[in-house]
């Protein structure tokens, strides 16, 4: 007897090609538009340096560098937890920063710091106490206990707003970059990261990060830096759809999370080809509302009328 096929995957599958594929594309340039940051005072005093860097240790470096191979395969780039941030990939994240005023993101670069995170945790009055003793303290013992030095996965820690690096790419370390911004516009910083716990948003958190970094390399007109974001930001987006698709579908959720991600693959390599059209597209779309007054960002060249958006908490959850 043959199995029965569900063709609710068919479905999504499908959808998502063509979103990916069409002008509906989710993941289009748009900058992450704000007025003004919220800001802890206390953690400006204790930033300096802003960025960090951990003693190279062979063994443990090589360990880190064994257990990311799965991640490398997934994204099918071996800077992927490599666990050797580049001069160049710390330039681009520090001009990212500096464009956008970031002076209060802590940025730890393979480094394994706990007890000056603690103390970031305890200092950061931006969210609650409720959520940064109970959330934040468990999102810090994992990183204690888990310690990404060893087991990768870089990452935005809204709690203590540092970012952890392990991979040597500009676009993810601009990504995590991107959700300290979004992150440090909101007034109820940890019902935001709260929310992100919960399935799908994470897809609503990573489509504004993403769609900030194309942004901005678009700016930047950097066409090697372009390709790399949508090369890599594409397909890492595609494991959170597909992590969505298996909590509705658990039976179906491997083969899901596969598909989503060489749909991303396809999608960006549709998007890195179309670079020159892109750009044209977006130089010359309409934003869909006008956009209260902006804080100032320092970019190079003049920036693109490009839409921006401010999400409202009611929002998250139905994009």
């Amino acid at each position: 007897m043959a199995a029965k096929r569900s063709p609710i995957g068919s479905v999504l599958v499908t959808l998502l090609l063509l979103l990916t594929a069409t002008g509906c594309n989710p993941l289009r340039p748009r900058a992450i538009l704000h007025g003004g940051y919220r800001v802890a005072p206390e953690l400006l005093t204790m930033n300096q340096p802003q960025i960090e860097r951990g003693r190279p240790c062979v063994v443990v470096d090589s360990v880190g560098w064994f257990v990311g191979i799965p991640g490398r395969l997934l994204l099918w780039d071996p800077r992927i937890d490599n666990h050797q941030i580049s001069k160049q990939t710390e330039g681009l994240l520090t001009a990212y920063l500096m464009d956008n005023e970031l002076s209060h993101v802590k940025v730890r670069l393979n480094q394994y710091a706990p007890l000056q995170d603690w103390k970031r945790l305890r200092n950061n009055k931006t969210v609650g106490w409720g959520y940064r003793y109970t959330l934040g303290v468990l999102s810090l013992a994992g990183e204690t206990l888990l310690p990404g030095r060893i087991f990768g996965g870089d990452r935005y820690n809204p709690y203590t707003a540092t970012i952890h690096l392990y991979s040597d790419v500009p676009a993810i370390a601009m990504h995590e970059a991107a959700h300290a911004k979004d992150f440090s516009r909101r007034k109820w910083q940890g019902t935001y990261a709260a929310v992100y716990l919960l399935s799908p948003a994470p897809l609503w958190h990573e489509r504004i990060a993403t769609s900030d970094v194309l942004y901005y390399t678009t700016v930047k007109q950097d066409d090697q830096l372009q390709r790399e974001a949508y090369r890599i930001l594409y397909p890492a987006y595609g494991t959170y759809v597909g992590s969505s698709l298996g909590m509705f579908l658990p039976k179906y959720a491997d083969p899901l999370y596969i598909t989503s991600v060489l749909v991303g693959h396809a999608a960006a390599h549709h998007h890195a080809y179309a670079l020159p059209e892109l750009m044209y597209l977006s130089q010359n779309s309409e934003a869909s509302s006008q956009p209260a007054e902006v804080h100032a960002v320092a970019y190079d060249e003049p920036m693109p009328e490009l839409p921006g958006e401010s999400i409202p908490l009611s929002q998250i959850l139905w994009p």
